[in-house]
């Protein structure tokens, strides 16, 4: 049950269901599509008449488009709907303490090009007027693509979402940075930006074409750091200052590790991708100065030295590997999710390490049930990070409408 807050609300007015019947309508060609209006009217339960009303205005705003006709068995054959995604596109970035990736995409999500990469620049007007620069020669690049809709930014760290500043990135340095404005003005663009675990979520949510697929669910991102995005009831969870899910900042130890953010024992200090490296060289690698080799050694490489007989490497991911499973109890004791997504380099592992992930978080949880929550793994090659900035541009379009 949803209470009803009594200073902050919105009362229906007269074009509220029309607007809550378009974004429903919009959502079910977007996971349905090619879907015919018949279909259409049966998935929203209502006549096809008024479904035909409300897909012509939608044709007429250049939401959805009529493509194929499909056969029939008696009477005419029916057209199919689809998003109109075409001729538009985004710029996906994702933006990582070593390195930052583009990519550009449809309304969709659907990868339009090659992604591309540079160096992470940490002086923030220096990385903004570099990123800019990166953006405008994608577009004129790919110039057949379309217009561009808009850019999405996600940022391994803390946003105030409303105001598009980076409040706090620990990995990269940088605290109460102006992140969306610039950009957006050097760009004449709408420009989003959203914490990396939450883009990753909305990522997962955005890609659920599957009717039975989970509405409750915990996205983990492991990386240079650890990000968690929360969706309760098909809902991204933001919190008072958009910072919940910020699991990876509580401490499984306190006498532990320090952590990029400050404090000692963080569960991101324990599993992230500089964690495990740390782990397998013995020392602690963000203590300068590191040797050029040992700077070079990627998670992937000690994935393929652990796959090769390295007891080390193997020692050394089977470590995160519990670390891992133990953060992810309190987290699911925490939220109780009907289901676990993980992204994250370390995942091309999942085969060696997996068992003791899942012993980890059955030790922890605090029910059976909660033990065997359901894990799926997110490969790196589907880019859940990119998706999910490329998401931030498109979903406002399909999300509901809050109304009291």
């Amino acid at each position: 049950m949803r209470s009803v807050h009594p200073q902050n609300l919105r009362v229906a007015t007269r074009g509220t269901t029309r607007e809550i019947n378009r974004r429903i309508a919009l959502n079910l060609i977007r996971t349905n599509q090619p879907i015919s209006r018949a279909d259409l009217a049966r998935l929203m339960g209502t006549r096809r008449g008024a479904v035909s009303l409300l897909v012509n205005e939608l044709i007429q705003e250049g939401a959805i488009f009529e493509g194929a006709t499909g056969e029939a068995k008696r009477g005419r054959k029916p057209t199919f709907l689809y998003i109109d995604s075409r001729k538009r596109c985004v710029v996906a970035v994702d933006i990582r303490p070593t390195r930052t990736f583009l990519m550009v995409t449809d309304l969709l999500g659907r990868q339009l090009a090659s992604v591309t990469s540079f160096p992470t620049e940490r002086e923030p007007k220096r990385f903004v007027a570099d990123l800019v620069k990166r953006i405008k020669a994608v577009l004129i690049e790919h110039k057949d693509l379309g217009r561009c809709q808009g850019v999405g930014v996600v940022v391994p760290g803390m946003v105030e979402s409303g105001a598009g500043r980076v409040l706090l990135a620990p990995n990269l340095g940088w605290k109460d940075v102006s992140l969306r404005d610039p950009m957006a003005a050097a760009l004449g663009l709408p420009v989003q930006i959203e914490n990396s675990g939450k883009a990753c979520a909305l990522a997962q949510l955005w890609a659920s074409r599957d009717a039975k697929a989970p509405t409750n669910f915990v996205y983990i991102t492991v990386s240079d750091g650890l990000g968690v995005g929360i969706v309760l009831g098909s809902e991204l969870v933001r919190g008072q200052h958009n910072i919940a899910g910020e699991f990876g900042h509580i401490p499984l130890n306190i006498d532990g590790p320090r952590c990029g953010c400050g404090a000692t024992g963080c569960w991101e200090a324990y599993v992230s991708n500089l964690a495990t490296l740390s782990r397998y060289f013995g020392r602690d690698l963000r203590e300068r100065p590191v040797a050029a080799d040992v700077a070079a050694l990627t998670v992937d490489d000690l994935i393929a030295r652990a796959r090769g007989g390295d007891g080390k490497a193997m020692a050394a991911l089977l470590s995160t590997a519990r670390y891992l499973g133990l953060g992810l109890g309190s987290v699911v004791n925490a939220i109780d999710p009907s289901h676990v997504y993980i992204g994250g380099e370390i995942t091309a592992a999942w085969d060696l390490i997996e068992a003791t992930v899942r012993s980890a978080l059955a030790e922890r949880a605090l029910t059976p049930p909660a033990g065997a929550t359901p894990i799926s793994i997110v490969p790196p090659e589907q880019y859940p990070r990119l998706r999910g900035a490329a998401a931030l541009v498109a979903a406002g379009s399909f999300a509901e409408r809050v109304v009291a």
